[in-house]
């Protein structure tokens, strides 16, 4: 298959072209923003045009949580106009769409995991409200769409809060104070990736699919798991949400439940611990190799 993977230098994107891009079977083009913006029709169209895609996975986003508070009209540019461009060319191109969209599409308010057939209510931020403005963009102008909702993500290169765990233990920091009342469920790039691969096997299947790794975790448990799977000692000390403030509100639940994913008989989620431990014994390694690059580049 000729697959589009939009945004493609993001940490998701990047996953699963070489994910994909692994099997003979499929022809990857992963174009950053410089040569394909989603908020230009005429950018999607040229794009469309040169490649003729026949799927498209649909990553490029305005992720940063924070600043769409600052940036709403990016924000909707580019995740609510994006996603309607996108889902558009696809339509008139005859490709299927895979996009990605969030669990902060939901308030957080639930007492239990969400579902599928859960109404989200586009959350408590600008952030989420544009997402849930892109689903539904992805609904009106593609119905052979896969909307596959991810949270919590980490994967090779970063940056996620993996990463900034492993960063910060590598500068020194003494006491690490880590969010301990919103739970949600880490999740892995090579996780998604597979169950993506596994979702283009069935052209069937459509709508809304959680793909989230099983079982539930606060920051807090998430950041002592990443040191006990290192094999590093770090000091880390669980806070609320009212004492470690954001411009943007989370949720402080935002476990999702991968109901559709069982229904349809596919394989599922690993669980978020085994997850972790996977991606570390080929990332340590690499950050490892990094850091003595970079002493050799300095001394």
């Amino acid at each position: 298959m000729r697959i589009l993977v939009t945004g493609g230098k993001g940490m998701l994107a990047r996953t699963l072209a070489a994910t994909l891009g692994a099997s003979r079977r499929h022809e990857i083009h992963a174009p950053g923003h410089g040569d394909l913006d989603v908020t230009s029709a005429h950018s999607v169209s040229r794009m469309f045009a040169e490649l003729r895609p026949e799927v498209v996975l649909h990553c490029a986003a305005h992720t940063k949580v924070d600043k769409c508070e600052d940036e709403r009209d990016l924000a909707f540019a580019i995740n609510d106009l994006g996603s309607a461009n996108v889902a558009r060319a696809c339509t008139q191109a005859g490709a299927r769409l895979v996009a990605f969209s969030t669990d902060y599409v939901f308030d957080g308010a639930k007492d239990g995991d969400y579902t599928e057939f859960d109404q989200p209510n586009g959350g408590l931020g600008v952030y989420g409200q544009s997402k849930w403005a892109g689903e539904c963009a992805v609904r009106l102008n593609c119905p052979n769409h896969i909307i596959a909702r991810v949270s919590w993500l980490y994967g090779p290169g970063g940056p996620s809060f993996v990463h900034t765990m492993l960063r910060l233990h590598r500068q020194g920091v003494p006491l690490i104070r880590v969010v301990s009342d919103q739970i949600g469920n880490p999740t892995s790039t090579p996780a998604v990736a597979a169950a993506v691969a596994e979702l283009l096997e069935h052209p069937e299947l459509k709508g809304t699919f959680h793909l989230t790794c099983e079982g539930a975790a606060s920051w807090y448990d998430f950041a002592r798991e990443i040191f006990a799977l290192a094999g590093v000692e770090q000091r880390v000390e669980p806070c609320t949400t009212a004492e470690y403030p954001t411009r943007a509100r989370r949720p402080a639940n935002s476990c999702l439940a991968k109901t559709r994913l069982k229904s349809a008989g596919l394989a599922p989620m690993p669980q978020w611990q085994a997850a972790l431990r996977t991606f570390l014994a080929v990332e340590l390694p690499e950050l490892e190799r990094q850091a003595r690059a970079a002493e050799a580049e300095r001394g």
